[in-house]
């Protein structure tokens, strides 16, 4: 391909000097490659040459554009960040890559930019030959890529959080919303074995609602249903993430404290107890209430297995029903004899 090269104030003999320096064969790639070609004044940053592509993106004929400066052709913006690397360029030995992006024409057009110092032989004149890349469409691809990239990571997130919904609801009693018992003893077992190897303490509580009042035994199901849907509130509103909440059985429920001693999971179960007792359940228009008793035990303080600790915590529970209910009863700490 033929590169038409105009000038101005710039003698003939200097224009076939330059092409000379720059070879015939860089001239055909920069042209087979669609780039943009400038060479400018290294003194006054004027345009001394432009190929075609330079032209038509320009939108001016190349006569139009030799002998003026990019403050001349480009906005403030762009004319001040292409005149700080065309300097940087001059300063230094090595040819120099740099990235523009330009709003030009109401669009955004972003170029990798080679900018090059070329001298003539004996002295002579110095250029400044920048090769402009456009890279606005592989931008725009690139940018679409990291887009549907995101999208599918967003769909992948969104997946794995439903699979793990759906698997959390499998261990889910749908009255209560609490966990199953097997679940329960699943976290029961994997405390014992980290408490044991840790040395920590932790908590279980058993809870058991109350005989129903009156009301409760006149609605039949419904107010049982009720009851273990407000019992069910109250436990997943009460508890932390790293606790366990089950409805172990009927009216029984069961309550794993990670890493709480005794005396805190007293308090934190005596306020529970409360909750309960100040509970306002409604059915079908009907008021009614319910209370709790409920046992506490601890490890390893009132037991140092798994077997004794639910055995302790089932006595505590026991005493707290025996003593009329609406009660919170300590499992009895364990004391060990040298």
């Amino acid at each position: 391909m033929t590169l038409t090269v105009e000038t101005a104030a710039m003698s003939a003999p200097s224009v076939r000097e330059l092409w000379v320096l720059l070879g015939s064969t860089f001239n055909a790639v920069v042209a087979a490659r669609g780039d943009l070609l400038s060479v400018k004044d290294l003194a006054g940053g004027r345009y001394l040459h432009v190929n075609a592509a330079m032209a038509d993106f320009l939108g001016r004929g190349a006569s139009q554009i030799i002998g003026c400066t990019d403050a001349e052709i480009f906005d403030a913006p762009a004319a001040t960040a292409l005149r700080a690397a065309d300097q940087t360029a001059m300063a230094q030995a090595e040819p120099l890559l740099s990235e523009h992006r330009i709003e030009w024409r109401g669009a955004r057009r972003e170029f990798e930019v080679l900018r090059t110092v070329v001298a003539s032989e004996n002295n002579g004149p110095r250029w400044l030959c920048s090769v402009w890349s456009d890279l606005t469409e592989r931008r725009q691809r690139e940018a679409q890529l990291r887009a549907a990239l995101e999208q599918i990571e967003q769909q992948q997130r969104a997946n794995d959080l439903l699979r793990r919904e759906i698997a959390d609801q499998a261990l889910r009693e749908p009255l209560s919303g609490l966990y199953r018992r097997g679940h329960f003893e699943d976290q029961l077992r994997r405390e014992v074995d980290l408490s044991t190897r840790e040395h920590r303490e932790f908590a279980i509580v058993f809870i058991q609602i109350d005989a129903p009042g009156a009301k409760v035994r006149a609605l039949g199901g419904a107010g049982d249903e009720r009851v273990l849907e407000a019992m069910g509130r109250l436990l997943r509103g009460g508890t932390r993430a790293m606790d366990a909440s089950c409805h172990f059985e009927d009216q029984r429920f069961a309550v794993l404290l990670s890493g709480v001693g005794l005396a805190t999971a007293h308090a934190r179960m005596e306020g529970l107890r409360r909750q309960c007792a100040t509970q306002i359940v409604v059915h079908e228009g009907q008021e009614f209430g319910f209370t709790v008793s409920l046992g506490v035990a601890s490890f390893p303080h009132t037991a140092h297995t798994q077997e004794a600790l639910v055995s302790a915590c089932e006595a505590a529970l026991s005493e707290a029903r025996r003593r009329g209910g609406n009660q919170v009863t300590l499992a009895a700490i364990r004391f060990d004899t040298a």
